[in-house]
């Protein structure tokens, strides 16, 4: 589904919200598409269960792509959006850190790799041209990745490889 921020009767957050959450509608994706790319309206969307989230300035073919993306299962945040999540959570301190120190050495050094090029924005085919490897065998990485971290979607194992220090702030 793709949603607004801001509608007449109910916003967008709550209907997200309440999508997301009726198990009769478990199948359904919500992917924003919002002209108010604030750092609190993306943890809000992501809170209520947005799948992803972009500004109405996308290009056509992205925001194609951004559906098809979210409708397979994965998770999708503008650049502006990410750069935002990430201020904010790194921004914060973190009572987590030991548990996610731990997680890191559960991750293989090429889940580590995963998981520092996902912390840069890459896509699991831009992993894959990366990497040499098949698109099904970077998802395959990024999967174990995130289930290895406690990671439920992509944004939250891009904080993880933040707060671990697999990727800092301007530069890879």
């Amino acid at each position: 589904m793709l949603m607004d921020i801001r509608m007449p009767g109910m916003d967008g957050i709550e209907a997200s919200h309440r999508i997301t959450g009726d198990d009769d509608l478990a199948g359904i994706r919500v992917l924003i598409l919002t002209t108010f790319e604030t750092d609190e309206f993306v943890v809000a969307a992501l809170r209520a269960g947005a799948s992803g989230f972009l500004g109405k300035g996308v290009d056509p073919d992205d925001l194609l792509q951004a559906v098809r993306t979210v409708a397979a299962g994965e998770s999708l945040l503008s650049p502006s959006a990410t750069t935002a999540l990430i201020g904010r959570f790194l921004a914060q301190p973190d009572p987590a850190a030991v548990a996610g120190t731990a997680a890191l050495g559960e991750l293989t050094v090429r889940e580590r790799e995963i998981a520092a090029l996902v912390g840069l924005g890459l896509s699991n085919n831009e992993i894959a041209d990366r990497l040499t490897i098949s698109p099904a065998t970077a998802k395959t990485h990024v999967n174990r990745a995130m289930m290895k971290t406690g990671a439920r979607d992509r944004a939250q194992l891009v904080i993880f490889a933040y707060e671990n220090g697999l990727v800092r702030a301007g530069r890879p």
